[in-house]
């Protein structure tokens, strides 16, 4: 669960976030919505811990894995496979339990041998591939995505909502940015609407 209280965020004497007030509940999956500019990449990083408000209070319960920015979290000169175990230790996890998870982690991510090429060589779609199939796999508590779903082929669009929907079942809360309303109309069980830095609904 987060819980956002009266969070406003100041930089260079201008309210980029204003007097947010949410509460995101297990098992549901959150629609963030506005046009750009909007605030929404700023809640998420206020969310995660990326950015610390100015005023108010976030309390957050439960493991994050995060998908902010396409390659945020990975070493470029590192391949696929390393950049896993890295993550996986970011996390929290020792390299043991991360052993158990990378084969499923791989498989979901389908990008063959490239898994053992540095990812400074990869494309913007297998990027995505590796990064969604890491952080869903690592069984978060809370799952943030920031339109990272947007470079990847319809196929992997939806194999990443039917495993969305699987871990929605068991709890996981699911906040997903996104500028694609049918998806939002599709998946979502509620949807913040947000407009210069405020929660109009």
């Amino acid at each position: 669960m987060i819980t956002v209280t009266n969070v406003s965020l100041m930089f260079g004497g201008t309210k980029l976030f204003a007097n947010a007030d949410l509460k995101f509940m297990p098992g549901n999956c959150y629609g963030i919505i506005g046009a750009n500019g909007a605030g929404k990449s700023t809640l998420l990083k206020l969310l995660t811990g990326v950015l610390t408000p100015s005023e108010g209070q976030i309390e957050v319960n439960g493991k994050v894995s995060a998908l902010l920015e396409l390659g945020a979290g990975f070493n470029g000169e590192y391949t696929g496979l390393e950049n896993i175990y890295f993550n996986g230790t970011l996390m929290g996890y020792t390299k043991e339990q991360m052993e158990e998870k990378v084969p499923e982690i791989i498989a979901f991510a389908g990008i063959g041998d490239y898994i053992y090429q540095p990812v400074k060589s990869y494309s913007s779609g297998m990027f995505a591939r590796l990064a969604f199939a890491l952080a869903i796999n690592v069984e978060p508590d809370i799952l943030v995505v920031d339109e990272a779903l947007s470079v990847g082929d319809i196929y992997f669009q939806s194999r990443c909502f039917k495993k969305m929907d699987d871990i929605k079942r068991n709890g996981t809360t699911i906040l997903l940015v996104t500028h694609d309303m049918s998806s939002v109309i599709k998946y979502c069980d509620k949807v913040v609407l947000l407009n210069h830095g405020k929660v109009v609904k």
